[in-house]
């Protein structure tokens, strides 16, 4: 393995286009870092250039005898990750780690990193855990992804689990995103990381052009303007692929009877039952709960009730109205409930099976068409409201990546964003397909609003049958420590959750936030210590989240 990989990294050398040529300036600044500790930022534009630098950087580690770790954010993604490793690494031993696989699997997975079998172990947050002897390499793609983040149960960050364990293990780490998440961004421009950046795409000459078509005054065809309609219509005249985004998926959002006001609420969440009209059921995106469409209004009998809003079942369907001679496809969770589903989408889109495809964030990140060359986003704007302080961060990371996918071959791309806020700085930055601009103006903000990386959080969540015994345990929690709060350090009321119910547990959450982490960390470990030692009601239960994403 060692010698074809080194041979594999001398073939790599010789003279490089522009594209490459940053790339192995990327691999040498890693590499000249030297032995030891050191966490590297690679802010590229283009996904397969990222990918060619941490092929490069683990055929190196492979030439010493090295172990690599690869992460990705999603089981989705790992399929075309795989096939681009074992292309490139023929002799090496490949082992895949994640939550698709059965435990039988999972568990030979483990093992064979452990004893030092596998030379390469790539997976989801889940592989970050693995055992390896020989580890050289951590590398972790689109690190700025939520999903890197363990919602359930034992509560971690993978991704800094993995600088965490890089240094602890004294081996280099790579984070690679387009769109960086800030706390990486602002680590990165004050040097506690070292910044690498992509500035060109691997095979297009140019980055997609971004338009906002202002829709404020246009009369929208089941959220579809004329405009992105038109140019759906000349990519089909041309044979092109276009991407219509709506991250939401089912038919419509919620159900309603325009009577007496019934709609289709969940009766064990503080959520609405989603049409599916495809297979005629409504269904809880959060706890699942599932039931039959109803003929009629329960509540009234009124036979007139009505879908509201749109999701991606409902374009899918209007588009196959508008363009009956093209072949449209979704691409959701619905449509790709397992591995193999997800591949035969794959390889239908890049075998040119399919004209106009409409999906969420499925879409929006790791694969490379190359005949896809229009993106139009719709539904954009209700992100702009969002009480969450990360959503405007989340926008421009997903519309970015999104855009992303339009016009990566030879062909020009073009990205049509539809909103009734065309002169928002965000949509702005996005348009210039400037990320630092964006990131600069974000950080300021919170800056001034003391939120991270300023700030340090922790979140103490409680849930029961009843939200008045998760509050007062949370009051309770928090007299315990309020007399001895560090300073520094400030401890909020506790408050319900957005999503007060769920799954039919009421939630509450108490807020913890400190200027510097010591401080935080210091009070966690005492806090922590003195909560185990609380009696609580049998139905009482309560977490930690450190750094949470939602607040």
């Amino acid at each position: 393995v060692a010698a074809a990989a080194d041979a594999q990294a001398r073939d790599a050398t010789g003279p490089r286009p522009a594209a490459t040529a940053e790339q192995d300036a990327a691999v040498r600044a890693v590499l000249d870092a030297g032995e030891g500790f050191r966490c590297h930022l690679l802010h590229g534009v283009t996904g397969s250039g990222k990918t060619e630098v941490y092929l490069r950087l683990a055929a190196h580690m492979l030439a010493q005898g090295k172990q690599v770790l690869m992460l990705v954010p999603e089981i989705a993604l790992t399929p075309q990750l795989e096939h681009r490793v074992a292309e490139r690494f023929a002799v090496a031993r490949v082992v895949s780690l994640h939550s698709g696989l059965a435990d039988g699997a999972r568990s030979r997975g483990f093992v064979q990193a452990l004893s030092g079998h596998a030379d390469i172990v790539l997976g989801t947050r889940l592989a970050v855990f693995a055992p390896l002897p020989r580890l050289g390499l951590i590398l972790v793609d689109e690190e700025h992804d939520a999903s890197y983040k363990q919602q359930e149960g034992v509560r971690y960050s993978a991704r800094d689990v993995a600088v965490w364990r890089a240094r602890q293990r004294g081996v280099p780490v790579v984070l690679g995103s387009a769109t960086p998440s800030l706390e990486t961004w602002y680590h990165a421009r004050n040097e506690r990381y070292v910044l690498q950046v992509l500035k060109q795409r691997a095979v297009a000459a140019a980055m997609p052009t971004v338009r906002c078509i202002d829709v404020r005054r246009l009369k929208l065809d089941e959220g579809l303007g004329p405009g992105l309609l038109a140019a759906i219509a000349q990519r089909l005249e041309r044979g092109e692929q276009s991407l219509v985004f709506l991250n939401r998926r089912g038919y419509a959002p919620v159900l309603s009877c325009p009577a007496c006001g019934w709609v289709s609420r969940c009766p064990h969440c503080s959520a609405n039952l989603v049409v599916h009209l495809a297979d005629r059921r409504l269904r809880c995106h959060h706890c699942g709960c599932d039931g039959g469409i109803p003929h009629a209004c329960p509540s009234c009998g009124n036979q007139d009730i009505q879908p509201f809003g749109r999701g991606t079942q409902r374009i899918e369907a209007r588009l196959a109205e508008l363009f009956p001679q093209a072949r449209v496809l979704r691409v959701d969770r619905d449509a790709a409930r397992t591995r193999k589903q997800w591949e035969t989408l794959l390889a239908t889109i890049a075998e040119g099976g399919a004209d106009i495809l409409v999906g969420t964030q499925m879409m929006a990140k790791g694969h490379d068409f190359p005949n896809l060359t229009l993106v139009g986003v719709i539904g954009a704007d209700a992100s702009l409201h969002a009480a969450d302080f990360r959503a405007p961060e989340r926008l421009f990371q997903q519309l970015m990546q999104v855009g992303g996918r339009a016009g990566r071959g030879t062909l020009p791309g073009e990205v049509l964003i539809q909103t009734e806020y065309p002169a928002h700085p965000l949509y702005q930055h996005l348009a210039r397909h400037d990320f630092d601009a964006f990131a600069r103006m974000e950080l300021q903000a919170r800056r001034s609003a003391g939120f991270p990386p300023f700030s340090h959080q922790a979140m103490l969540r409680a849930d029961a049958p009843a939200l008045d015994d998760a509050v007062e345990f949370l009051r309770h929690a928090r007299r315990l420590v309020e007399a001895h709060a560090l300073a520094g350090l400030r401890i909020y009321d506790p408050v319900p959750m957005r999503m007060t119910r769920l799954a039919r547990r009421e939630r509450a959450q108490l807020l913890v936030e400190a200027d510097q982490r010591g401080v935080l960390q210091a009070f966690l470990a005492d806090w922590v210590a003195v909560l185990y030692r609380q009696r609580t009601a049998r139905e009482l239960r309560w977490q930690l989240d450190v750094d949470p994403l939602d607040v």
